[in-house]
């Protein structure tokens, strides 16, 4: 069993989650069960499976929860650019920093 908190993938999956509860804290209200819920749940669970994959036997299991949590971080860009671009117009200006960082949606 390895420990998940040592994998930088893990940790870079942690700052994302601790991001996204940050960026989206000032969406409209209306948007709280829409995509606010959407990206906090996906944020969350990529670590979360990054570290439940850790706890299974044999790399293609853990390898099989990285791949749950690939499709996550696919699922937070597309809430990403949906919100940014479309849904909420929400301009550049008032995105957080940690939200904007190209790297924070390639984890």
């Amino acid at each position: 069993m390895k420990n998940f908190r040592d994998l930088m993938v893990w940790q870079k999956a942690h700052a994302l989650t601790l991001a996204s509860y940050r960026g989206t804290a000032e969406f409209p209200r209306q948007e709280i069960y829409g995509l606010v819920s959407q990206i906090r749940r996906c944020s969350a669970s990529i670590a979360a499976n990054i570290a439940e994959g850790c706890g299974k036997r044999g790399n293609p299991e853990f390898q099989r929860y990285l791949h749950i949590a690939a499709g996550s971080a696919s699922t937070i860009s597309c809430s990403r650019r949906i919100s940014v671009f479309y849904a909420m117009k929400i301009t550049k200006s008032s995105i957080s920093p940690q939200l904007k960082s190209r790297e924070c949606w390639l984890v």
